[in-house]
């Protein structure tokens, strides 16, 4: 029998890379003249970055750069790996991210993932979750909630991001949770 699935957003579900993310938009903005608004960029976490090729290319030098420095591992987001292993499930990771600066925001705040499924957002996170017949989804955007119904997974809401509980039920969520220390023990509940 294959282990059950529970997938988890990177950015603000799992690390706060905020910081990182604010850095590479400042040397965009600052190498091309182009003004950025911080709050917009804020507001927007976990959306793909636009595909204007010399931004990309400077943005994710910069972040690249200051990820391991400015990023930090969000409270339970251990714990929350570990309780989805030690009930004999796999622990995965589907974000927006490239895979590389997926791989190593983990590694710089001493998470693993048992696979990351990487570029992923909305409809593509509700095809990942489907083709893994994931059990559970904890994210912090209505689009990751919105993901988790559309895929027939546990929609789990944690307000660490931009958005509220409010946002997050109305998107969906079974359960809303203030930080991954509250995980473990919803989790027990969802897959008893």
């Amino acid at each position: 029998m294959t282990p059950p699935v529970t997938g988890f957003d990177l950015d603000m579900t799992l690390i706060d890379s905020r910081p990182a993310i604010m850095a590479g938009f400042a040397a965009v903005a600052a190498e091309t003249g182009v003004p950025i608004d911080p709050a917009a960029v804020d507001r927007r976490l976990g959306i793909k970055p636009s595909e204007i090729e010399a931004a990309v290319l400077i943005y994710r030098a910069r972040y690249r750069r200051v990820l391991g420095s400015l990023t930090t591992v969000l409270p339970g987001a251990a714990q929350a790996l570990a309780a989805v292993r030690a009930a004999g499930g796999r622990a995965v990771v589907i974000t927006a991210k490239q895979e590389a600066a997926a791989r190593l925001s983990l590694e710089s705040v001493g998470l693993a993932a048992d696979e990351i499924f990487a570029e992923a957002h909305g409809a593509e996170k509700a095809a990942v979750l489907t083709a893994l017949h994931a059990a559970v989804y904890v994210g912090d955007t209505p689009a990751d909630i919105l993901a988790a119904v559309s895929a027939g997974a546990h929609p789990v809401g944690v307000t660490t991001g931009s958005f509220g509980p409010a946002e997050l039920r109305a998107a969906g969520a079974a359960d809303v949770l203030e930080s991954l220390t509250e995980f473990p023990s919803l989790y027990g509940k969802i897959i008893a």
